[in-house]
């Protein structure tokens, strides 16, 4: 299982990093846009007082990863805890994490079907359509994002990424996107709208939020595997020092028996003589 475990990771480390520089500098690209933007250019730019909270949580579908999917969901409902707000709707991608969530008696709006792999951000265009959706028609307020961000094998970081709306939030609620620090802020120059600003937007800003999700899952699955991979790992090592101990054990007692038996003998031997 290790070994399908690390076979299943090679693919999926190549395809995070195939798609993270252009999920990031999407990501970049429309923070220096909607920066030199107000609310009035589009429904998504809207900042609203907080009466209703969103947040979907990436995890997979099966176990035997240690405290991976144990960890996300305790990091998505302890980053809410820590706000004052309401009760958030979680919308889930991953077995494992909807029922977590139902375990603590959490709100799921939608349980959403996820692939053990994930080949194109097609495949998440109905969650994200439904995170927009309800986000126009006022049904939340806030949309948040909770996903494993794979750094290497060994290390994977639990991340809440805020999706919408698109303004850059405060940095007190954390790592936020792929650019917390705001090295893609504003830098002077202008853009020009064709046909409308209106027209881009509103093809512009879902798709921006479709592919920080489809990135977001894919980091998670690297994450995964590579959890997987090392828990795997760890139940070989544990499982050998468990056989090693136990053969020390019979050796002993079985020697034990021999010691015994040739006493015994011994013992007999003496007696008829």
């Amino acid at each position: 299982m290790e070994l399908v475990a690390a076979s299943k990771m090679r693919k999926s480390v190549s395809r995070v990093l195939a798609s993270r520089a252009y999920a990031d500098t999407a990501w970049k690209t429309a923070m220096n846009l909607v920066q030199r933007l107000d609310a009035t250019h589009h429904p998504l730019l809207e900042e609203r007082p907080v009466s209703s909270i969103a947040m979907l949580v990436v995890s997979s579908n099966r176990g035997l990863c240690g405290a991976f999917n144990l960890n996300i969901v305790h990091k998505a409902v302890q980053f809410l805890a820590s706000q004052d707000w309401p009760e958030a709707h979680f919308f889930t991608l991953g077995k494992k994490g909807a029922q977590e969530l139902s375990r603590l008696r959490k709100h799921i709006v939608s349980d959403y079907q996820k692939n053990d792999i994930t080949a194109s951000a097609g495949e998440l265009s109905a969650c994200a359509d439904e995170l927009v959706s309800g986000f126009l028609a006022k049904t939340y307020d806030r949309v948040f994002l909770a996903y494993t961000d794979f750094e290497s094998s060994l290390r994977q970081v639990q991340r809440i990424r805020y999706l919408l709306p698109l303004y850059r939030p405060s940095k007190h609620l954390g790592h936020i996107g792929p650019d917390p620090e705001g090295n893609g802020a504003a830098n002077g120059g202008e853009y020009l709208f064709e046909p409308s600003r209106r027209k881009v937007l509103d093809a512009l800003l879902p798709r921006i939020v479709e592919v920080q999700l489809y990135q977001a899952v894919l980091e998670t699955e690297a994450s995964e595997h590579s959890a997987r991979m090392m828990a795997m790992r760890n139940a070989t090592e544990a499982a050998t020092d468990m056989i090693d101990s136990l053969s020390l054990a019979y050796n002993q007692a079985r020697q034990a028996a021999i010691t015994a038996e040739l006493a015994e003998i011994s013992a007999a031997t003496v007696a008829v003589q």
